[in-house]
């Protein structure tokens, strides 16, 4: 299969007060479209960072990242904007729900954006495949953790991603509904042929993966097959 994402020599340094802290260094791999792979490490590792830079949410200070073949660092923010909404789906560790929105005008946004019709329905849809059909009208705050965690599930999905990132997406919810979002995870990802990558401090969860990458220092220690 063809490589979807591809990371050769990156680094990130931010600027701590009047020095530079290496958060990244000389990261290389690459993802096979329609795969799956967790990335694992301790705590400051560079897991969060390293998936955003991935997912073209920030940038690498050295190196290069390609996503479907497009150079992210060549990209300003508007392209890289269009790159997200095309390729890429993302479920973040806090959720990141519009509170002043429905769970179902959460999942309806990213289709809005991309001028799509039938947004409605099609959000319906999702929210049905996630669980949550008859939890559309609520709004964030009057939602549990886990049903927050679906809807932004949902939300992922609702652009038809290329490929999907999720940062920690068992880590804040009780241990049978992180049972429930791992197995939709899966389901959906066999579903649509889907790439998934994962972040987790959860060894079950990344044991479920097809290849598991462990960092610490902001280096690979380690890239191996599960199977």
């Amino acid at each position: 299969m063809a490589n979807i994402l591809h990371l050769h020599q990156v680094g990130k340094v931010y600027r701590s007060g009047n020095r530079d802290l290496k958060v990244l260094d000389d990261v290389n791999f690459s993802v096979e479209a329609g795969s799956t792979l967790s990335i694992v490490g301790p705590s400051g590792s560079g897991k969060t960072t390293l998936l955003g830079l991935c997912a073209g949410l920030d940038r690498a200070s050295s190196g290069q990242v390609e996503l479907n073949g497009i150079g992210l660092n060549q990209l300003n923010e508007d392209e890289l904007a269009s790159v997200r909404n095309r390729y890429i789906g993302f479920i973040f560790q806090n959720f990141q729900l519009m509170p002043t929105l429905t769970a179902l005008e959460n999942v309806m946004v990213p289709l809005e954006l991309r001028g799509e019709k039938n947004v409605r329905s099609r959000a319906l849809d999702l929210l049905d495949k996630v669980g949550l059909a008859d939890r559309g009208h609520h709004y964030p705050t009057q939602l549990s953790g886990g049903e927050q965690q679906r809807v932004s599930l949902a939300r992922a999905f609702s652009n038809q991603p290329q490929i999907l990132f999720a940062d920690e997406p068992t880590g804040n919810l009780d241990a049978e509904t992180g049972v429930k979002v791992e197995k939709l995870l899966f389901d959906l990802n066999k579903e649509s042929g889907t790439t998934l990558i994962l972040v987790t401090h959860n060894l079950e969860l990344a044991a479920k993966t097809q290849r598991i990458i462990r960092i610490k220092g902001g280096k690979i220690l380690s890239d191996t097959l599960t199977a």
